[in-house]
């Protein structure tokens, strides 16, 4: 074993990973045939490391793309590992694992915590940078037109008070539910930058990306207040705006219930 660890013969004990990631290199997070993700890393490396095979769960997809400032994942293990343990996992899978991945920590946690159905709520910004900048070429989306952007926060202000977003799903997803509570809404404003920020309990396939193209439709006057509502509440993913670039996206946050982390051995 790369790691020594205790043995108990019970079910298998839960370990959230938490985890960065720069999108560019690969096609999401989920494992596709002959494709790379973020979710292959981690289990070949975690597998390798471990010497079993490991699955690896995590909070959700991301588009090719797409990058995430703070993601969590989880395995089961049939050992429990001590904290010093952990660190020393975190250590040899960083060293492993691509320049574009970043673990944190690795915790336990209950067994019962699931990384994706036990999140409360995921936080996404897209950034978009209204001037040339080479250092945020690869992490934000350039536009230099001209935007009114007074009436695109005021029409992002109203996203929380709808829930049924299916224009802005993907075409063809199998989402389910199209159901989402937005509790946050906003534009924030830096130095040659425009960030969208958005927070909610879950967010459909292409959800967010579709969201920001129709605020740039509304920023340049193809859109009004009256055209949005009627959008949502009685339009089709073919009436909202194109979809912004991925790789001005980031998965911001992932929040949890309140005491979700075990203390480690």
């Amino acid at each position: 074993m790369v790691v020594f660890c205790t043995f108990i013969p019970m079910d298998s004990f839960r370990y959230f990973i938490h985890l960065a990631y720069n999108g560019k290199e690969f096609n999401g997070w989920q494992v596709q045939p002959a494709s790379p993700s973020v979710q292959q890393s981690l289990e070949s490396t975690l597998s390798m490391l471990l010497r079993e095979k490991i699955s690896v769960t995590g909070a959700g997809r991301t588009d090719t793309g797409v990058h995430a400032r703070n993601y969590y994942a989880h395995f089961g293990f049939q050992h429990r590992f001590h904290a010093d343990e952990l660190k020393e996992l975190v250590y040899r899978m960083n060293r492993v694992l691509p320049p574009s991945v970043a673990l944190f920590q690795i915790f336990p946690v209950e067994a019962g915590i699931h990384a994706r159905f036990s999140a409360v709520s995921r936080t996404y910004r897209y950034y978009l940078s209204r001037k040339k900048n080479p250092f945020l070429a690869d992490f934000s989306w350039r536009y230099e037109g001209k935007l009114n952007l007074e009436a695109m926060k005021h029409i992002a202000s109203l996203l929380p008070e709808y829930t049924e977003f299916s224009c802005f799903s993907k075409k063809g997803s199998e989402t389910g539910s199209t159901i989402c509570h937005i509790s946050e809404s906003y534009f924030i404003e830096e130095p040659g930058l425009l960030i969208y920020h958005i927070k909610a309990n879950r967010f459909l396939r292409n959800m967010v990306r579709a969201i920001t193209g129709t605020l740039i439709e509304v920023g340049k006057g193809k859109m009004d207040e009256t055209g949005f509502r009627d959008l949502i509440l009685n339009g089709s993913r073919s009436d909202a705006g194109e979809s912004v670039p991925a790789h001005g996206l980031f998965l911001e946050d992932i929040e949890y219930p309140e005491g979700f982390r075990m203390k480690s051995v």
